[in-house]
């Protein structure tokens, strides 16, 4: 993973943790233990802080950034998905920031809330606890179900356990040129959307 230290302060990423090789750790940047961090994210921490708690994830083409001064925090199962934008913000623990949503400056994500996809959270908004928020700028729409919060969860530990697949055999490789006989299929995942979730 390119990995560059500014003013003397290098990243730090836990053994456990799994960082795209085309992912972008900048200075001040801590990756905890059992974290996911997909290809092209940036994670600038050359003004603030950029800490990932345990087993939370960052998907592909994300970009983490904050203030001096100013620690942008992902809590313990924290998950944010593709293309989303972190500023100076925290998301509590259990918390999901859904596809290309934007969480602003000294923003709270709220324990076990979700950030519905395209949502823009706007600077100082304090989300609360088990609640859905949407729209442009975000609004709490309703409080969360058991099932909606539990399949939340399982979402996360998909990505713990592509952490754990990723470490074990994810390597660049030349691609084939056609297709071979008996392709075979990516192990079965217990995961579904959250609309095949609701039909179950």
């Amino acid at each position: 993973m390119p990995s560059y230290s500014i003013d003397g302060v290098i990243p730090v990423v836990d053994p456990s943790a799994y960082v795209h090789p085309t992912a972008v750790l900048i200075g001040d940047v801590i990756v905890g233990p059992n974290c996911y961090v997909g290809p092209c994210a940036s994670l600038r921490g050359d003004f603030g802080r950029i800490v990932l708690e345990e087993g939370s994830n960052v998907q592909d083409h994300c970009c983490v950034h904050g203030f001096p001064d100013n620690d942008t925090v992902i809590e313990v199962n924290g998950h944010i998905g593709h293309g989303a934008i972190l500023h100076s913000c925290i998301v509590r623990r259990d918390a999901l920031v859904g596809m290309n949503a934007v969480v602003m400056d000294e923003a709270e994500i709220g324990e076990k809330a979700i950030v519905a996809a395209c949502a823009f959270v706007p600077a100082g908004m304090k989300v609360p606890a088990r609640s859905l928020v949407a729209g442009i700028p975000a609004k709490v729409k309703r409080e969360l179900s058991e099932d909606e919060i539990d399949w939340k969860l399982e979402g996360t530990q998909t990505y713990q356990a592509l952490t754990v697949r990723s470490l074990a055999s994810l390597h660049e490789v030349a691609p084939l040129a056609q297709v071979e006989p008996h392709r075979p299929r990516l192990p079965a995942t217990e995961v579904r959307s959250l609309i095949a979730t609701k039909r179950g």
